[in-house]
């Protein structure tokens, strides 16, 4: 089931509304669920090979802690921001700047994923090695927490509980 823009995201705490949450697809309102969002992305940094390390290091131990917690939204949030963490590096390493996508984001696509027509911009003849080592880890940590048992477990639990 997609992602729901729709809710209000400045008002609802999806540890006490588990049931509104949403799988969606890759990172999908991983900057709009709180109070996830406000526990995770002070730890979400992908500078370089060193800042990866820390961050994704950090950012899997509250996974690992969230699955223990059996509060699948926080560790599927905390997933969604390891995955950041590999897409994002990427982008700055193959768009100087990170900037993707040329123009705005149109109105009525804002919080949401992808390109909405927009054409790519011109990939860096040079990719930023800070930049890729820094994807690699945050790879290497979201291939591990993709394959977790007790995260696809819990996975499986949530969306046989809420179709989501």
């Amino acid at each position: 089931m997609p992602f729901d823009y729709t809710l209000d995201f400045q008002t609802v705490d999806f540890r006490q509304h588990p049931e509104l949450y949403r799988v969606g697809r890759g990172e999908q309102g991983v900057l709009l669920v709180q109070p996830y969002k406000g526990e995770i992305l002070p730890h979400w940094r992908f500078k370089d090979a060193a800042a990866a390390t820390e961050s994704s290091e950090t950012i899997y131990g509250l996974f690992e802690a969230y699955l223990k917690a059996q509060d699948f939204v926080g560790a599927d949030m905390a997933r969604k921001f390891i995955q950041m963490g590999f897409t994002r590096a990427r982008r700055y390493a193959n768009h100087r700047g990170g900037k993707k996508y040329a123009g705005p984001v149109p109105d009525d696509k804002k919080g949401q994923s992808g390109a909405h027509g927009r054409a790519e911009l011109p990939r860096t003849t040079h990719p930023d090695e800070n930049k890729v080592e820094a994807a690699a880890i945050f790879k290497r940590k979201w291939d591990q927490a993709k394959a977790h048992p007790e995260y696809l477990r819990q996975k499986e639990t949530f969306i046989e509980k809420y179709g989501k």
